[in-house]
């Protein structure tokens, strides 16, 4: 494959992580800053930024899957000789340090005295960092199995991503800090304050592992109608079973978002499969993307660093949570969005501009 055609396939995903973690950033400012007087389902503005955020995340996991299976089979080597194993460990290792460091409650590492119970709660929340580096590690892991028990790798990805979603609404059922301790319970559901527990969420990544894979092995798929119509249609299939299911069960459309149901799941698997097939064809009707959108897709590290550093605070900076957190009206909190999202776009830019050496959040 020539560097030509590698680029043009990262830049198709760069528009989905650019997209996702623009998102992300609006997300979390509007959901930091706006009072909580507004925040009612009446409004159909916040009833489709509430939908849309909601569907944030799945789009962050499926893409961060898919970034990285795609870049580890496009390494024709066996798993023991791809230098994309050690890599993947090290992104892994460096992902789970910065999403405890991001919670870190204290100057002093080796002194724990003064910290109160519920600054340990913060500390051990599973957040998308320590998520998707545990993604990555499983995606290895299964590439791993994949290979020595010679059983397609999509196969095995869409097992393994059985295994985080299935069991999915019994585990947050269960209080696993009766069994394990609070660092490792917070991996297994939300009730120890995870935001972000293995089950379902790795599920999403694994599921971006297959779409990954195949894009890896067949070069040109992507640049065909009948691969992004195919890919829109399986998620238009999913979303209808979904409102089928509803209205067979409930006798109604209405689907009730929970992250932690199979209507749910399958909904936002469905709506990702959707915008990625449609990303997907709009990508070949243009030759060419502004540059500043392949950077943003290729910064997204230092993005989500920076922007919750900004907005929720670190021990030596109280963070714009702490000082209008749920005070602004919607044009305000609408404006400080704009100027959240203008602030990372300068950050890349200068980061571009000076070449400062960069980590992307996958790679």
């Amino acid at each position: 494959m020539s560097k030509a055609e590698k680029k043009q396939r990262i830049i198709f995903i760069d528009l989905l992580r650019a997209f996702a973690v623009l998102q992300m950033v609006q997300g979390h400012t509007v959901d930091v800053l706006l009072a909580n007087e507004f925040r009612t389902f009446d409004s159909m503005s916040y009833s489709i930024w509430h939908f849309m955020r909601g569907m944030t995340a799945p789009i962050f996991m499926f893409t961060s899957g898919t970034v990285f299976t795609y870049l580890f089979r496009l390494v024709d080597e066996p798993f023991e000789k791809n230098p994309r194993v050690i890599k993947g460990f090290k992104r892994f290792l460096l992902l789970v340090t910065i999403g405890y460091l991001l919670r870190f409650p204290t100057f002093n590492p080796f002194y724990f005295k003064y910290i109160t119970e519920s600054q340990l709660k913060i500390f051990y929340t599973v957040d998308v960092l320590h998520l998707i580096g545990f993604g990555l590690l499983f995606i290895m892991i299964f590439s791993y199995v994949s290979e020595k028990i010679r059983v397609g790798d999509s196969i095995i990805f869409f097992l393994a991503a059985m295994i985080f979603i299935l069991p999915s609404p019994y585990f947050n059922k269960i209080d696993w800090l009766l069994f394990l301790p609070k660092p490792i319970a917070n991996y297994f559901y939300q009730g120890a304050g995870s935001l972000f527990p293995l089950f379902p969420w790795a599920g999403y990544m694994l599921l971006g592992a297959i779409f990954g894979s195949r894009l890896a092995k067949n070069p040109d798929i992507f640049k065909t109608t009948f691969f992004s119509l195919r890919t829109i249609l399986i998620g238009v299939i999913i979303l209808i079973g979904v409102f089928l299911y509803n209205y067979i069960s409930f006798a109604n459309f209405n689907i009730r978002f929970d992250s932690y149901n199979y209507q749910t799941i399958a909904f936002r698997v469905g709506f990702v499969l959707v915008l990625t097939g449609i990303v997907s064809l709009v990508s070949q009707s243009i030759q060419s993307i502004p540059h500043i959108i392949i950077l943003v897709g290729r910064n997204t590290l230092s993005i989500y660093v920076v922007h919750l550093l900004i907005l929720y605070g670190s021990v030596i900076n109280p963070g714009l949570k702490v000082l209008w957190g749920n005070k602004l009206n919607p044009e305000l909190t609408i404006l400080a969005a704009i100027l959240m999202i203008s602030l990372m776009i300068i950050m890349v830019l200068l980061l571009n501009k000076f070449k400062i050496r960069n980590k992307q959040l996958v790679t």
